[in-house]
Order: C-alpha cells, then sequence, then structure tokens
C-alpha cells in the first residue's frame, strides 16, 4: 500500500509550497492534466494556470505528463508554453525514465503533481519521484477514470484505516 502514498498531499495546485519543493533541490515539476490544471472538459489553459506557470517557470522546467494523446495536449503545450508527454501510459515507468534521459535530471530532482492514486501517485512512487496529491476539480471524469475512482475508494479506505491516508487531511 505504501506505493498509493503521496509525499506531499494538498487541496489543489494552488496550495503547494513550490519555494519548499525548491529547497529541497526540485528542479522540474511533471503536471497531470485532466482535473489536475484543469477539468476535463476544458481545451485550453485557464488564465490562472496561465499565471501560475509563468511564476513557476523561474524556478522549475516544467513539463505536462498525460495518458491523454498529443491532440489534447497540443493547445497546452502552445498555450502554456511547456514541454509535454502525451499516451504516458502512468503509472508504467517508461515516460518517467524517459523524461528523466532526455532532460537530465535525477529522480531526486523531479516532482510529480496528480489526482489520481493509480495512475499519478503510484507511477512517480514506482519511480522514487516526490508525489504530489491534490484533490481533481472537476466532477466530470471519463469512463477509464471511473473505473480508477472505483477501484481507489477501496485503496482510501484501507489507508485510511491504517491512519496512512485521510482525504481532506492536507500535508506537506
Amino acid at each position: 500500500m505504501q506505493i498509493f502514498i503521496p509525499d506531499i498531499y494538498q487541496k489543489s495546485i494552488y496550495d503547494i509550497d513550490y519555494n519548499k519543493l525548491k529547497k529541497k533541490g526540485i528542479k522540474c515539476l511533471l503536471f497531470d492534466l485532466d482535473n489536475t490544471l484543469v477539468p476535463v472538459n476544458n481545451d485550453i489553459p485557464t488564465k490562472k494556470v496561465k499565471e501560475l506557470f509563468n511564476v513557476l517557470e523561474k524556478d522549475f522546467k516544467i513539463i505536462i505528463i498525460s495518458n491523454s494523446g498529443k491532440k489534447r495536449l497540443t493547445p497546452f503545450k502552445e498555450g502554456l508554453n511547456v514541454d509535454v508527454s502525451a499516451s504516458s501510459h502512468k503509472p508504467f515507468k517508461k515516460k518517467y525514465l524517459k523524461i528523466m534521459n532526455l532532460y537530465k535530471f535525477e529522480y531526486y530532482e523531479m516532482a510529480a503533481i496528480g489526482d489520481q492514486l493509480l495512475t499519478d501517485i503510484c507511477g512517480a512512487n514506482r519511480i522514487g519521484i516526490t508525489s504530489i496529491l491534490v484533490n481533481p476539480i472537476g466532477d466530470y471524469e471519463k469512463w477509464c477514470t471511473k473505473i480508477n475512482r472505483f477501484l481507489e475508494s477501496f485503496i482510501y479506505r484501507k489507508l485510511r484505516k491504517k491512519g496512512l491516508l485521510e482525504k481532506g487531511d492536507y500535508y506537506d
């Protein structure tokens, strides 16, 4: 069950202490897209995300890593002026390792931010990347995410019973 426990848990991407991450030696932020940065049905980045990324890009390399395809990520790549990793097949290690190799980052210099235990947190933890869980920001979800959420409910229940993770008990 340890693989599903995030290193950091915050309400949203706007509540993360990025200065603390910088002091920890983090140089690269891997953001999930759907229900982390924007709701699934948003096709372009919001003004608020743009403003956040404008601040963060001074201290971090920002990459959007998503299981969505290239077509979905293109407006975000162009609108936010960031690199993207489409069809990443999280939680598998391949794309994380590719990013590490391509950009010359070590696992301890990276943090992955997402809203799902089964994909984002598990994927980051499998590599040793700092994992940051945030609450999903939209209500609508694709069918595959609905299946993940169903499975996550059992994981959350088990983690809560063991006193390891409680929804809404944020920490950094």
